[in-house]
C-alpha cells in the first residue's frame, strides 16, 4: 500500500465490555471490536491495509461514531443507521456487510437466507466468512444472523455478548412499539 491509514482509536465502556473504536480523519467509522479482542483487530487491519498500512492514535474528541454507540447502549437503537463507514473488503464482502446493515433492529436472518438476500442462495459457507470478517461489529450488525434452526451461532465477541445485544435490541424495540401504541 502506497499510503498509510491513520486511524484515531477512542475506548467506549459498554454494558458488557469495552469497545474500541477506530475512525478516519473524515469521521468515518473503519473498525470497532472489544478490547480483549484487539490482537484479532489489529490482525484484521493488517490483512486489510498491509502490515504497516495502519496508524493508531488516540483520539483528542469524542467522535461521531463513539457518541453514536453509546446511544446505541443507551437504548437509541437507531443511532447507528446514519454513521458512514468506510471498510477495504473484497466487493463480496462489502455486499454481505450492506446486507447486514439492512437487516431491522431487533430481527434476525439465518445465514441461509442472508445468502439468498445477496443473491447467492448456494453461497452460506462465504457469507458466514464474510460475517467473521466484518470490521465493523454492532454498526454492520453481524450479531443479527443465526443459525438455521434459531440457535445462535459464532460471535467475534462471544455468544454471551451476542445474546445481550439480540435482547437490548428486542426490548428496545418492544419499548419503541408500546410507546408509540
Amino acid at each position: 500500500m502506497s499510503h498509510q491509514l491513520h486511524l484515531l482509536t477512542e475506548p467506549l465502556i459498554t454494558p458488557i465490555g469495552t469497545l474500541l473504536i477506530l475512525s478516519d480523519e473524515q469521521g468515518r467509522l473503519r473498525a470497532v471490536d472489544w478490547v480483549d479482542f484487539e490482537h484479532r483487530m489489529r490482525r484484521l487491519l493488517a490483512r486489510h491495509y498491509g502490515p504497516n498500512g495502519v496508524t493508531l492514535r488516540p483520539a483528542m474528541a469524542i467522535s461521531q461514531p463513539a457518541l453514536a454507540l453509546a446511544a446505541y447502549f443507551e437504548g437509541n437503537l437507531h443511532a447507528l443507521d446514519s454513521l458512514f463507514t468506510a471498510t477495504a473488503g473484497t466487493p463480496f464482502q462489502t455486499r454481505v456487510w450492506k446486507a447486514l446493515r439492512e437487516i431491522p433492529v431487533g430481527r434476525t436472518v439465518s445465514y441461509a437466507e442472508l445468502a439468498r438476500r445477496i443473491g447467492r442462495p448456494s453461497a452460506m459457507r462465504a457469507v458466514g466468512l464474510a460475517n467473521g470478517a466484518n470490521p465493523i461489529s454492532i454498526v454492520v450488525p453481524c450479531h443479527r444472523v443465526i443459525g438455521a434452526d434459531g440457535s445462535l451461532t459464532g460471535y467475534g465477541g462471544g455468544l454471551d455478548r451476542k445474546r445481550w445485544l439480540l435482547n437490548h435490541e428486542k426490548q428496545a424495540a418492544e419499548g419503541a412499539a408500546r410507546s408509540s401504541a
